[in-house]
C-alpha cells in the first residue's frame, strides 16, 4: 500500500521555529555581549531572565496579533464572496469555470460544474475562497495557541544559552560554556527545521548556528569596544 507523507500542523511548527529560533539567538547574543563587559553572572542572569520574559510577551503578542488580523481577513473577504455570488452568480460562475480551464477539463464539464455548484451557496462560497483567493479559515483560538506556542519556544529557547551562568559565577568561563551550549542547539534545531520545512538539512543546520554565532560575537565584540577592554 501506498503512503503518502504530508507535514501536518504547519502552523504550529512555524510557530515553534519562530519562537525557537529567536530564543536561541537574541539572548545568547545578550549574555555574550554583558559578558564582554562584566564579569558577574548574576547580572548577565537577571538581564538575560528579564531579556526573556519581555522577549516572549512580544513575541507571543505578535504571534497573536498576526493570528487575528488574518482572521479578520478571513471574515473581511467570505463576507464579500458571499455578496458576490448574491449581487454577480453569472460573473462567480465563470470564475468557477475558469478555474476548472486551467485543470484542463472542457468548456462542457466546466459549465456543469458550475451550474451544479452554484445549487449549494455555502460549498460555492467555500470553494471561491479556497481556489479564488487561496484562502483556509484559520482553526479556532488559533490567534491564541499561537502566541502561547511562539512565546513558550521563545523561553525554551532563551534559558538553553543562559543555563552556564546560573552554574558559574564568572560570567567569561559562563561564556564559554553557553557558546558551546548554545551553537550546538543552533546546529541541531536548524538540522530539524531545515528536515521538517524539506530544505538541505546540513546547510541550514550550518546557517542557523552561524546566524547565532554572528550575533553573539558581535554584541560581545561592541561591548569590549564601548568598554575599552
Amino acid at each position: 500500500m501506498h503512503h503518502e507523507k504530508h507535514l501536518k500542523s504547519s502552523d504550529t511548527i512555524r510557530d515553534i521555529v519562530i519562537g525557537m529560533s529567536d530564543g536561541l539567538t537574541v539572548p545568547f547574543a545578550l549574555a555574550a555581549g554583558l559578558s564582554g563587559a562584566i564579569n558577574a553572572s548574576g547580572i548577565v542572569v537577571t538581564a538575560g531572565l528579564a531579556e526573556i520574559v519581555a522577549g516572549s510577551i512580544a513575541m507571543g503578542l505578535g504571534g497573536y496579533l498576526a493570528g487575528k488580523t488574518e482572521m479578520d481577513h478571513y471574515r473581511s473577504e467570505l463576507k464579500r464572496e458571499y455578496d458576490e455570488v448574491e449581487r454577480v452568480p453569472d460573473q462567480e460562475r465563470k470564475e468557477v469555470m475558469a478555474i476548472f480551464a486551467g485543470f484542463g477539463l472542457s468548456g462542457e464539464l466546466q459549465l456543469q460544474i458550475a451550474d451544479e455548484m452554484s445549487k449549494d451557496k455555502d460549498k460555492w462560497v467555500d470553494f471561491m475562497m479556497r481556489y479564488e483567493l487561496g484562502l483556509e479559515e484559520p482553526g479556532t483560538n488559533a490567534a491564541t495557541k499561537s502566541a502561547i506556542t511562539i512565546g513558550l519556544s521563545y523561553i525554551a529557547g532563551g534559558i538553553i544559552p543562559l543555563s552556564p551562568y546560573f552554574m558559574i559565577s564568572t560570567a567569561s568561563t559562563a561564556l564559554q560554556y553557553s557558546c558551546v551550549i548554545a551553537l550546538i542547539c543552533l546546529f541541531v534545531f536548524g538540522y530539524f527545521k531545515s528536515r521538517v520545512t524539506g530544505q538541505p538539512v546540513w546547510s541550514g543546520a550550518v546557517k542557523v548556528a552561524f546566524t547565532g554565532a554572528m550575533a553573539a560575537g558581535a554584541a560581545f565584540a561592541m561591548a569590549r569596544l564601548i568598554g575599552g577592554h
